[in-house]
């Protein structure tokens, strides 16, 4: 197994930037990471813990590829982000316009994008789709619509209502697949466009985007062994939905490496904010009160939301057992999590590449194992408990 030191990031306990951390302890936590990958839990992982002011540390292990030849991974290798593409494109991108007034949340969603109108949707709003209560399917099988002949982004906006707006969370890709398209509707331009304006050149997320080519491409974790597109998929949207939609989309197909998630995570600990002025004008991104917002209880009950994250409790919750109660997750299918923790100051990204090369060479409660380890032995270096909610 090769390991690749961080040099560029070096465990630092107890200074400013990581008050009480114990830098043993944070070791032993990448070891424990590392064991894991050696156990084949996972062929491969990146991972990196840090604060609001600074990454404390980031390393990698394993393979970025198993075949059809070996690629050792690197911490710089871009990730499938798969659904974590619908916290860091689609919901900043609204949160973005929401700050501008150019939409507000108990606005039908049909009243910019018409297309949606269908019978009994015209009261779904934006905070339904951003909260997963719309009332929509969680997914649909794009490829039968495909086969028919049928317009993919058609079937998608017509797909009818399970259960009235507002009465269940139910976790929805088609609900933000509708949120791209409308936001795209709003900005006047391409989900990709916008989001590189206004999300990821802001924040200098330079190695992170959409459709992958040339030199970016090669820089990518394969994921699965699928004969039907052509073999291992490298670069190349994992979600059959996202790749019918032209690899675009408000649901999956961002890639991206550790290190521009890591700047994403310290936006969301800073309120808003970048330090060092480097988060757009003044280093401001979003406003504290926005964030707040987002990071709120929006739903109440046994599975929590705020707009677009994951609170606890939650069934879609990332295994963490040590951290604050204010603390927000969100994870994706190919194997990538992202956990923010304002109460213990701290942030974690964990990106894997569960799936390859076939989603069943991993169970996802391997992934899991993983993660909760991880997470774990990472809040447990602090020296100090994490501040109440």
């Amino acid at each position: 197994m090769k390991t690749f030191p961080p040099s560029d990031c070096p465990i630092l306990p107890e200074t400013p930037e990581a008050p009480g951390v114990d830098g043993l302890a944070l070791r032993r936590a990448f070891a424990g990471l590392e064991d894991a990958v050696a156990r084949g839990l996972v062929p491969g992982a990146v991972a990196a813990v840090g604060t609001a002011a600074a990454t404390l540390h980031r390393q990698a292990f394993g393979w970025a590829a198993l075949t059809p030849e070996r690629r050792p991974l690197d911490a710089g290798a871009r990730f499938d982000l798969a659904s974590l593409t619908k916290i860091v494109a689609t919901t900043t991108l609204l949160l973005r316009f929401l700050e501008r007034g150019r939409l507000f949340l108990d606005q039908p969603v049909a009243s910019v994008l018409p297309a949606f109108g269908a019978p009994g949707k015209g009261q779904v709003t934006f905070r339904h789709l951003l909260t997963h209560t719309s009332g929509l399917p969680a997914w649909k099988d794009l490829r039968e619509d495909v086969a028919a002949g049928a317009d993919p982004l058609r079937a998608v906006l017509g797909e009818p209502l399970e259960r009235p707006p507002g009465a269940a969370v139910v976790y929805s890709d088609l609900g933000f697949i509708t949120l791209g398209q409308a936001l795209s509707a709003i900005g006047g331009a391409p989900l990709d466009v916008l989001v590189r304006r206004e999300v990821l050149a802001p924040l200098a997320m330079a190695g992170t985007g959409y459709l992958p080519d040339g030199p970016a491409r090669d820089r990518c974790v394969a994921t699965e062994d699928l004969p039907q597109r052509g073999g291992v998929l490298t670069g190349v949207v994992h979600d059959d939905n996202a790749h019918l939609l032209g690899g675009v989309s408000g649901h999956a197909g961002l890639f991206a490496p550790c290190a521009d998630l890591e700047r994403f995570c310290r936006l969301w600990l800073g309120e808003g904010r970048l330090p060092g002025g480097d988060g757009g004008a003044g280093g401001r991104l979003l406003s504290p009160a926005t964030v707040r917002l987002a990071t709120s209880d929006q739903t109440g009950g046994a599975s929590r939301r705020g707009l677009g994250w994951v609170l606890q409790p939650n069934p879609f919750w990332v295994p963490a057992d040590l951290c604050s109660p204010r603390a927000y997750s969100h994870t994706g299918f190919t194997g990538t999590s992202l956990l923010i923790d304002p109460g213990a100051g701290l942030f974690a990204v964990l990106l894997t590449s569960r799936v390859h090369p076939t989603r069943e060479n991993n169970s996802a409660g391997a992934a899991r194992e993983v993660r909760g380890r991880f997470h774990n032995a990472v809040w447990g270096a602090l020296g100090a408990p994490a501040a109440a909610g």
